[in-house]
């Protein structure tokens, strides 16, 4: 297990306050959509493409059998709540982007869940970040992003997006859902630097 907290975990970013338990996505928050994905593990399939070598389509099975790891990781919504030391389990992010072999060109990765939910980071940006599928020892709950979300530190949470079933690597950087609505592209909750 390790932390991959970069920050101190004596002090909380600016502007943020200290909560015990993540929200419940749907219950406490509306969404993008007013219905929660419900998981149905025999259909499920990740599929990752765009400027790769090697695209893939990872059913359920498949991607738990891709290395599993553990990191504590606070977790930072814009709202101004945090939930310090989750302990996250799952598959790093550069274990995927291995097993597809970006090319040169693809440095930008474009994520789509399942309600229709997107955002994009750089490869740079991915680098700590982790597919996960467990949270605190147990399976992360649909209304949480189960059965998978990605978690990327150090960034506001709507960099995080739960139910993500599509990986795309490109060759720029395409805006998502909360970024071409005003937030913040960067999401550096250290820098306070919410909104654009």
């Amino acid at each position: 297990m390790v932390s991959q907290n970069e920050k101190s975990s004596t002090r909380l970013p600016p502007g943020q306050r200290e909560t015990k338990a993540l929200l419940r996505w749907g219950v406490d928050h509306p969404g993008i959509t007013r219905s929660i994905p419900r998981r149905n593990l025999s259909t499920w399939k990740m599929v990752v493409d765009g400027l790769v070598e090697n695209p893939l389509t990872l059913p359920w099975n498949d991607f738990l059998k891709l290395p599993f790891t553990e990191a504590t990781i606070d977790f930072h919504c814009v709202e101004g709540w945090s939930v310090r030391n989750c302990l996250w389990g799952g598959v790093q992010f550069r274990i995927l982007a291995d097993l597809a072999k970006p090319k040169s060109e693809g440095k930008f990765v474009f994520f789509e869940s399942e309600d229709g939910y997107t955002t994009s980071l750089t490869l740079e940006e991915l680098d700590k970040a982790m597919l996960a599928y467990k949270l605190n020892g147990k399976d992360i709950d649909d209304e949480l992003g189960g059965p998978m979300r990605l978690i990327v530190p150090d960034k506001y949470a709507y960099k995080s997006p739960m139910w993500v079933r599509r990986i795309t690597f490109r060759d720029k950087k395409d805006l998502g859902y909360w970024e071409r609505k005003g937030y913040s592209d960067t999401a550096d909750p250290w820098k306070n630097d919410r909104y654009r």
